[in-house]
């Protein structure tokens, strides 16, 4: 027999987006990554890749077996976050030249975090939202640029740095969500959740249990 208790599946494996949701006691229940083409399309924007990808990964988990097996009183959390400079997005390296070309073009700039966030309520219910973020870094040198490269840190990153690392040391200005940047928008998340009937506040009453 299905557990009649809402559910809660996050379709990512990143530590940081787990890391933020156990911050504010909605631990999910299921961490369930997707595989999914994340190239840009043709012409489209930053903001529109974003909020597709966050769709897309959503998606792809509601089919997993797993996910289904969870029962239907299930929330599937999706979020995809994409670093632009204008137009262009500036990739997650994976090679150190990645990066270090990634790491250049944010110097001494401004550049945009977005985050799409997609929710999957009971009854196939899709919401989304997106949410801006900007980040100003100060000139980078040379060694700033290539010792933080040797700290790893920005490996499989958005935009190719970690701003709760070694990178905050770069930040000249932020404004706006600071989690997004991180990887999920925290306050958005929650208001996602709750205006879709997620119990947040009772999953916090029973914290702990």
């Amino acid at each position: 027999m299905n557990d009649v208790r809402v559910k809660l599946v996050l379709a990512s494996a990143s530590p940081r987006r787990l890391a933020l949701l156990d911050q504010v006691d909605l631990t999910p229940d299921l961490m369930h990554p997707t595989d999914i083409d994340e190239e840009p399309k043709k012409r489209e924007t930053p903001r529109a890749m974003a909020l597709r990808l966050a769709k897309a990964k959503a998606e792809a988990a509601s089919k997993a077996t797993q996910v289904k097996e969870l029962g239907p009183n299930t929330f599937i959390l999706a979020a995809d976050t994409v670093v632009a400079v204008g137009r262009r997005v500036i990739p997650k390296p994976e090679r150190i030249e990645e990066a270090a070309s990634g790491l250049r073009l944010l110097s001494g700039r401004a550049h945009k975090v977005i985050t799409g966030i997609c929710l999957i309520a009971p009854g196939d219910q899709m919401r989304s939202r997106l949410v801006e973020t900007k980040v100003r870094f100060k000139r980078l040198t040379r060694d700033d640029v290539e010792t933080y490269l040797m700290s790893d840190e920005w490996r499989g990153k958005a935009g190719g740095y970690a701003i709760q690392g070694r990178a905050e040391a770069f930040v000249r200005m932020i404004n706006g969500s600071y989690s997004n940047v991180v990887g999920l928008p925290v306050y958005e998340t929650i208001a996602l959740l709750q205006g879709n009937g997620y119990p947040v506040y009772f999953s916090w009453l029973n914290a702990g249990d």
